[in-house]
């Protein structure tokens, strides 16, 4: 049974432009934006062991385990947030807000098998997908490139290993949605923000909700 009618849902690929497209729809149509990323803490303290093992292991781990010391389809597999755990608080977090306005729920953590269900329409939903060259150029606009590499004992492997996690892990959500009939969009150099932020309000068809 759907019971998050009211909700909008962008995920994505790291990198994707989910969070900057997510807060101008937001901002134009009068939704109430949920990030995902800014309640990853939270539940991350909200988890035991039982309910959320591979974050716990992951949190035991020092950062050469995490990044260096594993392939990157090792990290794929592995990574909690890439299986789900703590999912069930994201629905807790927007089972608690007000069906209206409407919300908008947006980040990387949301997998397509695990939205789908609670879609009271497909087009309520859609994944952001950047190349490679997309994911790079966004994490060096941002400043982020060795966030996480430059606290390992070899940034460059680690930075490899993370860009090829990253890329396994768009590749995975492209071939979920579509075996579910859920609407993705390629993000590449060439597409400008203006023409993203288009694409995503037809496919989540929020033209309907203008004044």
């Amino acid at each position: 049974m759907v019971t998050l009618q009211h909700v909008y849902w962008i995920g994505g690929g790291s990198g994707a432009g989910k969070s900057t497209i997510a807060r101008r729809i937001a901002h134009s149509f009068g939704l109430h934006p949920y990030a995902t990323d800014d309640v990853m803490t939270d539940h991350a303290t909200r988890s035991s062991p039982t309910e959320a093992p591979r974050l716990h292991d992951f949190m035991a781990m020092d950062m050469d385990d995490r990044w260096l010391n594993r392939t990157p389809e090792t990290m794929l597999e592995t990574f909690h947030w890439y299986r789900g755990e703590a999912f069930p608080l994201i629905t807790e977090d927007l089972e608690a807000l007000p069906a209206q306005p409407p919300v908008l729920a947006e980040g990387f953590r949301l997998l397509p098998h695990l939205v789908k269900p609670l879609l009271p329409a497909p087009h309520h939903a859609v994944w952001l997908l950047p190349t490679p060259d997309f994911r790079r150029a966004a994490f060096t606009s941002r400043g982020s490139t060795w966030q996480i590499a430059g606290r390992t004992s070899n940034p460059e492997k680690a930075l490899a290993n993370l860009l090829a996690r990253d890329k396994m892990f768009t590749e995975q959500l492209r071939t979920e949605a579509r075996s579910l009939n859920l609407r993705v969009i390629d993000v590449d150099p060439a597409l400008r923000e203006n023409d993203l932020f288009n694409l995503v309000t037809d496919a989540l068809g929020l033209d309907r909700l203008r004044p």
